[in-house]
Formats: structure tokens, sequence, C-alpha cells
């Protein structure tokens, strides 16, 4: 803080009524450099090549409950197509109401995932909880043509 002396005053500092910033200005430069020294090493982003995964298929069971959902989406349950609104009474029909029965959801890759969790949720409003998502082996996906590929839940 400043003060001004006069020759005329016995040596007593007088009042000033304005604000001193330096030490203000002085603490936030140091602030602004610590983050900007700190922020580039809190996000330090290591390149890694994370390697491919390929599990074995789980046991299928003997008659797998199947829901397909088509490029211009219909659906099935099994061999049968439905609606939506008919889904959990055809799903329920084909599980004999068994609410632990795995269920296998089979989709176009074109199908919009808007439509596929619609499906999920039908499935799980109505209490089946175990729903396995049904893709191509990684190897039988780069097959030759003519080759019938396996579908691997």
């Amino acid at each position: 803080m400043a003060s001004r002396m006069r020759a005329d005053d016995d040596g007593d500092l007088g009042e000033n009524s304005e604000i001193n910033v330096t030490p203000f200005i002085d603490v936030m430069l140091v602030l602004l450099i610590i983050f900007m020294i700190a922020a580039p090493l809190s996000t330090v982003d290591i390149p890694v090549e994370l390697p491919v995964a390929v599990a074995d298929a789980p046991e299928r069971t003997a008659d797998p409950v199947f829901i397909t959902i088509t490029e211009d989406l219909a659906l099935s349950v099994g061999e049968n197509k439905t609606t939506h609104e008919r889904l959990y009474i055809d799903v329920g029909i084909a599980t004999l109401q068994r609410r632990d029965t795995r269920i296998y959801i089979r989709s176009d890759k074109s199908v919009p995932y808007g439509e596929f969790i619609r499906v999920m949720n039908i499935l799980r409003a109505d209490g089946f909880l175990k729903v396995g998502l049904v893709g191509l082996d990684e190897n039988v996906a780069q097959a030759p043509e003519g080759v019938q590929p396996e579908i691997l839940p």
C-alpha cells in the first residue's frame, strides 16, 4: 500500500483509500504459471496398441431363443415374425414364461442403435435379463466367398 508523507506531517501516515492490486496480480500470475505447467502433465496420452481379445464362445443351450432384427427393422422370434407390441408375448411363448432363459439377439449391422435398444428395453421390462448378443467370429467373418459362416453367441 502506498502512503504519502508531507513535510508538515509529524511522522504519522495518512490513510490511503486506493486499493493496491499488485499483490493480487502477482498471486494470479503465479497460479497461472502453475496451472500452465500442471495441465499438460495431467493429460499425458501414451499411445498403446491394444491386442484383439478373442474369447471362446460360451456353451449354447440345446434350443436357443433368437430374436432377429432385419435390415428393414422387421422382428422375428425364432422363425415367427412379430411386432414390437407382440414381442413380449412371443418371447414368453418361446421361453415357456421362464425369465431365466437366455435370449440371443441377432441384428443386421445397418439397424439403428435406437431400434436395438428398444428391443432390449422391451425384454428388460418383461423380466428377461439374460440377453446375449450374436456376432460373427473374426476368422469366420473373413472366410472366402461361398463358405457358410457359423454364428457364435
